[in-house]
């Protein structure tokens, strides 16, 4: 909204010598978010970003290592309302990921229309967000010599729809692009489940079916952005706002799957990998629930 009002003001007063050097600049930068991104380290340390990972607080847990050879494709779930533990853990720079995974780069890949709005567009490379393109993706996993991460929130804007306290439906039975991917450069698969990402907003009821969540379904297919119906705490009263409660979030890094290289992968090749990434992604809820207050009678929903 931001950056949309101040696009507005520019072009309403008529400031061309504003303008004119952006839209040129836009031109010869078009390609940025899907070549690399251009990442800055300065904003990336502003204690703002400290404070934010401090106040749920967010988490990062390694269950395995991973060899900096290789190149990776981390699957992150849940989508949440914002992610907030994959983008605290994976898009800033976390002296957490630092330490726990020694050589290794990660690159946040968010949907590719943020980067449609000007301005808006040059916060989300600053801080580290990449489209989640085909040509984004190929670009980090093609790199040579390895210890590259594409992190991607796999469920996508129609899981976040799904998000409430206690609710664990993830969208990932039709989501195989990024195993094709992963065949097409040989990228080690990784399951990533955070803990308590759902806990932190509450949404208005939108069971399927109900008319909130047909006109959601509709914007969402025009659009390509969800609009869920979220709420949290006030800056001074826990009880309404729009603030995230309070609740810690543990982002826990799963076992690899490795990956044989395969230029171009067949369909039973594709289902087969697809089929495994499940299992694993279901072992690493099942194993780690307990530990976040989850009950035992509680599983993950595969839509």
């Amino acid at each position: 909204q931001v950056s949309i009002g101040i696009v507005v003001i520019v072009i309403v007063h008529n400031f061309w010598f504003l303008y004119l050097p952006y839209l040129t600049w836009l031109y010869f930068d078009w390609r940025t978010p899907e070549k690399g991104g251009r990442k800055s380290n300065c904003i990336g340390n502003w204690k703002i970003w400290r404070h934010f990972r401090d106040y749920f607080p967010i988490h990062l847990i390694k269950t395995h290592d991973l060899d900096p050879s290789h190149n990776y494709i981390f699957g992150a779930h849940p989508h949440g309302i914002f992610s907030f533990g994959t983008f605290g853990n994976f898009a800033l720079k976390s002296p957490d990921f630092e330490k726990l995974f020694p050589g290794l780069t990660p690159y946040f890949h968010g949907t590719s229309c943020w980067f449609l709005f000007p301005l808006l567009r040059e916060y989300m490379i600053s801080v580290g967000v990449l489209s989640v393109s085909k040509k984004s993706l190929s670009y980090v996993l093609s790199k040579k010599g390895g210890g590259n991460i594409s992190v991607i929130m796999l469920g996508g804007a129609k899981e976040s729809l799904d998000t409430h306290p206690g609710n664990f439906t993830l969208f990932i039975r039709q989501r195989k692009g990024f195993v094709t991917m992963a065949l097409t450069h040989g990228a080690y698969l990784v399951p990533v489940f955070s803990f308590g990402e759902n806990d932190v907003y509450k949404q208005i009821q939108n069971p399927e079916g109900s008319w909130v969540r047909t006109v959601q379904n509709r914007l969402q297919k025009i659009m390509s952005i969800a609009l869920p119906l979220f709420y949290g705490r006030g800056i001074f009263q826990g009880t309404f706002g729009l603030m995230p409660y309070r609740k810690p979030v543990h982002t826990v890094v799963g076992r690899p799957i490795p990956v044989q290289r395969t230029p171009h992968p067949t369909q039973q090749q594709v289902e087969e990998l697809h089929q495994t990434y499940m299992e694993e992604l279901r072992k690493l809820f099942e194993e780690h629930k307990g530990k976040y207050g989850i009950a035992e009678h509680e599983s993950l929903v595969l839509k």
